[in-house]
């Protein structure tokens, strides 16, 4: 059985970290699972991340459902959220509830997240409400990053702060399970912790939220991003790089196959085989 978000608020209440991170895959999802988190976001950062976009925003469902679906498979004990994707949320409630029905009933997600704060509140009671969880996302917004005007730190004034801390409330009261707060500062990532009953996940927003989450890739060294909130456990770049350099040089100078990569055939079918094919003298 998957990891449900009453887990989540029971480890809030307990004090307990939650540990999260971002995937895109079958093999990655799998390892995910393997190292014990609680949560795997399948995020519309694939844009960025596998796809090579400048931003989230081309990101469309049938992009999200065909990585939550193999996501889904390769974590099944996990809580699989997926993201929703830019204007599939924002136009009526009654696309986002057929949206977010999708990434669960095609994709095998169990939530989803979407990005904002009061003006999204409606929409997302009105997925709560038809059993679809809802993970909350303030801070920096990335598929709102033409109108924030670029990736920056957001909440640092009295007035943002204040706008972050009303917005997670409302989508507290609207029914939302958890809130990602992204790139604002770690005094007020620790206020709105405290204030609300939900979790926290921060990314970027300091050591005081009720988990945190970032991207395998950057995590792992595998990309080319080096974000500032990603502390970097392994370098895959360097591995993977020498390893395909290898691999290439192996096979130029005839080095690979050998025998052993290579399935052998019964005696008697080869000299049958040969007879066959090779003229007689």
């Amino acid at each position: 059985m998957p990891i449900r978000i009453t887990k989540l608020q029971e480890m809030k209440a307990a004090g307990e970290r939650i540990a999260c991170v971002t995937a895109y895959d079958f093999p990655s999802a799998r390892l995910v699972q393997q190292a014990g988190f609680e949560v795997v976001l399948v995020g519309d950062s694939l844009g960025n991340v596998v796809l090579g976009y400048d931003t989230t925003i081309p990101v469309t469902m049938d992009d999200m459902l065909h990585h939550t679906r193999a996501v889904a498979r390769g974590a099944p004990g996990l809580l699989v959220v997926a993201d929703m994707p830019f204007l599939t949320f924002n136009v009526s409630a009654d696309d986002a509830l057929r949206n977010a029905g999708r990434l669960l009933q095609e994709g095998g997600a169990h939530a989803v997240k979407l990005e904002g704060g009061a003006p999204v509140a409606g929409t997302v009671r009105r997925l709560t409400e038809a059993g679809i969880p809802v993970m909350g996302h303030l801070g920096l917004t990335p598929q709102s990053v033409n109108q924030l005007g670029g990736y920056r730190v957001q909440g640092r004034t009295i007035e943002q702060a204040q706008r972050l801390l009303d917005d997670a409330v409302a989508l507290e009261a609207a029914g939302a399970f958890s809130i990602v707060l992204e790139a604002v500062p770690a005094e007020l990532a620790r206020i709105v912790t405290h204030r609300l009953r939900i979790p926290t996940i921060g990314i970027g927003a300091g050591p005081d939220c009720d988990g945190q989450i970032q991207v395998l890739h950057d995590i792992l060294g595998f990309g080319a991003r080096r974000p500032k909130h990603a502390k970097r456990y392994a370098d895959l770049n360097e591995t993977i790089g020498t390893a395909l350099a290898a691999y290439a040089q192996d096979v130029r100078e005839g080095k690979f196959p050998t025998a052993e990569h290579t399935e052998p055939i019964d005696d008697a079918v080869l000299r049958e085989l040969l007879s066959a094919i090779e003229p007689t003298a």
